[in-house]
């Protein structure tokens, strides 16, 4: 594979289910726990048909950013590529933008956050 694994994408989600991993990049993603600082969770109900085949559920978490520096999130942070960046893209739905963070860890991440 000519595109390298050299992308840092933080999952807090449904990204994280390996039925969504494989549906979406055809492979099982390897991660590490990470946190996400400034930020706080709810969630979303979605509608999008392909989407509630692939997680198999209706209400996905969803995260923006808080008034409160010590609010956080955990997830799990994945090295992938470009492409499968790209698939990631095209698999959340309108409610949730990608941005760049920095994690707990020190790692610039992207992440999906409340459009």
């Amino acid at each position: 594979m000519p595109d390298t694994a050299d992308i840092h994408l933080f999952s807090y989600g449904t990204l994280q289910l390996e039925s969504v991993q494989l549906a979406s990049f055809g492979r099982r993603l390897d991660g590490q726990p990470d946190t996400l600082q400034g930020y706080t969770c709810t969630m979303v109900e979605i509608t999008d048909p392909d989407v509630l085949a692939t997680s198999g559920q209706r209400f996905h978490p969803i995260v923006r950013r808080s008034d409160h520096a010590t609010d956080e999130v955990q997830g799990m942070v994945f090295r992938i590529t470009a492409e499968e960046l790209a698939a990631a893209d095209r698999y959340e739905v309108a409610d949730y933008q990608r941005v760049q963070v920095r994690l707990a860890s020190g790692l610039d991440a992207w992440v999906y956050v409340k459009a």
